[in-house]
């Protein structure tokens, strides 16, 4: 039977993807027969398609000898998916308790921005230096609307998003000589992940927003023009497109999935 996209035999390594869009990420790569290494620090709960490499990201020497490895073995290095995120709910100020947990330290602006940016621009960086010679290659940034939009209760997370849009664009300049695509895709409300469900999450988002979680879950479908909220398997699959030849003439953008809440 004939796929929609062709992508047998492509290597691609895909960060952070044990768990939410990264898992649905790997899972798609997998099915259209990509050969598909998940670059996380904690392992899948179950075994998929995915090849498992433990790295740290956010060490630029452990992300270099992670790029080194599968290019040894493959001779290829097709495309990279920077999806490892972290989102920590912080206000920038605590009117309410000065110096709370959910108020903004140095620890949550060096996790964030080592997890959203550090480790995306070294990926990056590695990937490129083995894409170059070959004259072709794809970079995937997962970039949020919340970098184009900002978040009420997430300005280091908005910011780190922004961050990775306008790297996207950049790099997209320097690397298109090479014939090296890079695209950003910036996903909206999407059905629960690990992160967005886990109840430390949610507490202190509702703790910044001064609402509850409950009211929270309620208001995300109606903001929302298509009504209802995104599927992981949707995102995945712009990401199979975007990394296909289907899209060759596709670079230097910022792909917004969000059911049109945000048109940025």
């Amino acid at each position: 039977m004939e796929q929609w996209v062709e992508l047998t035999g492509r290597v691609v390594i895909v960060t952070g993807g044990s768990n939410g869009i990264g898992r649905a990420i790997c899972d798609s790569l997998s099915e259209l027969g990509a050969r598909v290494i998940n670059a996380d620090i904690t392992p899948p709960v179950k075994e998929g398609g995915a090849e498992y490499l433990p790295c740290d990201i956010t060490k630029k020497g452990e992300t270099e000898r992670l790029v080194e490895d599968v290019f040894g073995r493959y001779g290829r290095i097709d495309a990279l998916v920077n999806n490892a995120g972290v989102n920590r709910a912080r206000l920038l100020v605590d009117t309410k308790e000065p110096g709370s947990k959910y108020e903004l330290s140095e620890t949550d602006y060096e996790a964030m921005m080592s997890v959203n940016v550090k480790s995306a621009v070294f990926m990056a960086q590695a990937v490129a230096r083995r894409m170059i010679p070959c004259k072709k290659g794809v970079i995937i940034n997962m970039s949020s609307t919340s970098g184009a939009r900002g978040s009420a209760g997430q300005c280091i997370y908005a910011a780190t998003k922004a961050a990775l849009s306008s790297f996207t664009k950049s790099i997209a300049l320097e690397l298109g000589k090479y014939g090296i695509r890079v695209v950003a895709v910036t996903p909206g409300i999407n059905e629960k992940t690990a992160m967005t469900s886990a109840d430390a999450y949610m507490d202190a988002l509702a703790y910044t927003r001064n609402t509850t979680k409950e009211a929270i879950d309620s208001n995300y479908e109606a903001s929302i023009p298509l009504g209802r909220l995104g599927r992981l398997r949707e995102v995945a699959d712009v990401v199979c497109y975007l990394i296909s030849d289907r899209a060759s003439y596709i670079t230097g953008t910022v792909l917004n999935v969000s059911g049109g809440k945000t048109t940025d």
